[in-house]
């Protein structure tokens, strides 16, 4: 397993996939291969946070995770991190504002499902996150409309790109977002869970 800091060249466009992987599953790996498809990127890194502040039960421990989800995804473009640990960070804003410094030159881009942007109104400094870095935004099972409607797309309007301009988002200026539809994986962390397929430990 890697360890460190991934490496990152001046130019290159990066796409940041945060949360928990409690557990990683088939789903981040579609909407990944589908993030690198639509918003043209050149790499993406899994954060593998420490804990989700939202969440009021802490998952698995880390190593635990980390090893999962180097099984589930397995591609060179991909970089399974626990840079959140790493840099001491809580909360995105301050993630992305440790690598913009410590990565000058490099593009980074936000991505999400759109179960997230429906509730990202509710992270902390989300005005911020937007003013920081482009956010990709992947349509996720039932959450098309509810996330459309969300209030943080409403604050946001005027700063969507649409689809169809997809693969420009890593290079436009923030804020800047974009909404993709996307072939639907209907599976989720919770749901592994609940069928007792990944047991939390610690």
């Amino acid at each position: 397993m890697k360890q460190g800091f991934p490496i990152a060249c001046q130019g290159m466009t990066i796409g940041l996939l945060g949360g928990s992987f409690d557990p990683a599953h088939e789903g981040h790996a579609h909407i990944t291969h589908e993030a690198f498809k639509h918003f043209a990127l050149d790499r993406i890194w899994w954060l593998v946070s420490p804990g989700n502040p939202l969440k009021a039960q802490g998952p698995a421990p880390m190593a635990d995770r980390l090893a999962r989800a180097w099984r589930v995804m397995q591609d060179p473009r991909v970089e399974i991190t626990d840079l959140e640990a790493r840099l001491g960070t809580r909360y995105t804003a301050e993630t992305l504002a440790r690598l913009g410094a410590l990565y000058p030159g490099v593009r980074f881009v936000w991505l999400m499902g759109a179960d997230n942007l429906a509730q990202f109104h509710l992270w902390d400094n989300w005005r911020d996150i937007f003013a920081q870095v482009p956010v990709g935004v992947l349509a996720r099972p039932g959450q098309r409309l509810r996330a459309r409607c969300s209030k943080a797309a409403q604050v946001m309007a005027d700063a969507r790109l649409p689809a169809e301009r997809a693969t420009a988002l890593a290079r436009h200026p923030a804020p800047a977002w974009c909404f993709v539809n996307v072939p639907l994986v209907d599976l989720s962390s919770s749901q592994i869970r609940a069928e007792g397929r990944w047991r939390r430990g610690g």
